[in-house]
């Protein structure tokens, strides 16, 4: 379809519809703007990742990676490959909700000794194994509804989301340690300066994103850590000496690092793919609804089917390339719908600049330079986002006498194995160790309570 003229389209606002090709400067303007907005998200679960477990010297070929996996990952979900892809404008990054069990999977590893190689080679193992459960699920769409319910998906995320702020903590008190320098959180005192900074941070982040201008809004996080760099350099917290030293040019290699698998540690992997798929399919409904493409019907469920597929085919793409699972970015539609362009063809222009940009690991190299308070305060903000958006899919929905024990349970069990693990020590050691991660207990309960209590538990007696 050739160019159309830039009018409004419809009652939806739209300059050019999905199927539209803009031009050349239109599409670059619109790419460069949906690479701003997602390009400190995509890099962030890498980096928060890398200080946890010490990968230091693998920290710039992770995060080139994941720049390079993100640019492939947009433009298949895009443009689609046979039934892979949601065929629309659907930016691919680096999942926030993976975090927490791949740094506890990482953590049992680093602690029983094993390099950084060998505990990447678990999480890659982990993560390409795990995107089979989405790629399955991606087939049974519609019989979800009856096991992952907002209550399970709702309670899951908010855990996710408060299980991670302990992270953000240590990095703001300074204990997150740079990566390689084998500092650990216990050994760091807290400091007014560390804290400070971070909430420094946390201010420019929430004051910007409570403003009326979306650009602003769209570009707090990123602002907020460059504010808080720019503060960290004048305090003398920035050691630029551990810039250089790396390649040029970031050679992708499939397997680098090998893989390696683990049952206790898939279980909570598993089951974040499996509520990352609920994620998904509302983010493509969103983004549906704003390209002014319908949301009910034979092509709709298509391309939800074809998108959850491609979230699936894109996180084991990540696997296979030393990066971490993607899922698609629900603040690209907002991007979708102040340009009014939702041209799927946009995906092409969003890839290359992504894959340009991951081709060169200084930048990874760079990033590595920004001290754990800054880091912290930008992720307390985004850790608690995800809880919150837990929280909002619990008040959605109208709840009954089963949906408030299914809550009370999972979150109540779930949080309380994160606050005190010694709970579990008394049980065989294998269980012990499939419950210490609180999304898979949070999880497990939700999903067999929703199973099992009778459905008029419901209604008050």
């Amino acid at each position: 379809m050739s160019q159309r003229n830039p009018s409004p389209k419809d009652a939806t606002g739209l300059v050019f519809g999905v199927e539209d090709r803009p031009g050349f400067a239109t599409s670059l303007v619109g790419a460069v703007q949906h690479v701003l907005a997602a390009i400190v998200p995509i890099v962030i679960p890498t980096l928060v990742i890398g200080q946890a477990l010490g990968l230091g010297q693998q920290l710039p070929h992770l995060v080139s990676m994941s720049l390079i996996v993100s640019g492939i990952g947009t433009c298949i979900q895009s443009h689609r490959i046979g039934p892979v892809g949601s065929g629309l404008l659907s930016l691919q990054g680096t999942s926030f909700s993976f975090v927490g069990p791949i740094i506890a999977a990482g953590t049992a590893y680093r602690t029983s000794g094993h390099t950084p190689e060998q505990i990447l080679a678990l999480i890659f193992g982990l993560c390409l194994a795990g995107c089979v459960v989405e790629i399955v699920i991606s087939q049974f769409i519609t019989s979800l509804k009856r096991i992952i319910t907002p209550a399970v998906t709702g309670t899951v995320i908010t855990v996710i989301g408060l299980s991670l702020v302990k992270i953000s903590f240590t990095d703001l008190m300074g204990g997150g340690a740079l990566p390689g320098t084998g500092t650990s959180a216990s050994s760091v005192e807290p400091s007014l300066t560390n804290l400070a900074v971070g909430f420094l941070v946390v201010v420019v982040i929430v004051w910007l994103s409570v403003l009326q201008n979306f650009w602003l809004r769209i570009s707090a996080v990123m602002t907020g850590i460059i504010v808080g760099f720019a503060a960290s350099c004048l305090l003398g917290m920035v050691d630029f000496s551990r810039l250089g030293g790396d390649a040029w040019i970031a050679v992708p290699q499939p397997l680098k690092y090998g893989l390696a698998f683990d049952w206790v540690c898939f279980v909570p992997i598993a089951l974040v793919y499996l509520i990352t798929t609920i994620e998904t399919m509302g983010d493509l409904t969103a983004n549906s609804v704003i390209s002014g493409e319908p949301v009910a019907g034979d092509l709709y469920l298509a391309r939800i089917k074809g998108g959850v597929l491609g979230d699936g085919v894109n996180s084991g793409l990540a696997a296979l390339f030393n990066t971490f699972p993607n899922t698609t970015f629900s603040q690209n539609n907002g991007v979708i719908q102040v340009t009014g362009i939702a041209s799927r063809h946009l995906a092409g222009y969003i890839a290359v600049i992504l894959i340009a940009l991951g081709l060169f690991p200084t930048l990874g190299n760079a990033l590595r330079l920004i001290p754990s308070p800054v880091l912290g305060g930008a992720t307390l903000i985004l850790f608690g986002s995800i809880a919150v958006a837990g929280i909002r899919i619990l008040a959605s929905q109208p709840f009954g006498r089963k949906e408030i024990f299914v809550v009370a349970l999972s979150l109540g069990c779930g949080l309380g194995v994160a606050m005190v693990p010694d709970v579990l020590r008394p049980l065989p050691e294998s269980l012990a160790k499939l419950l210490e991660s609180p999304i898979t207990t949070s999880g497990v309960l939700a999903i067999a309570a929703t199973l099992l209590l009778p459905e008029n538990a419901t209604h008050d007696s």
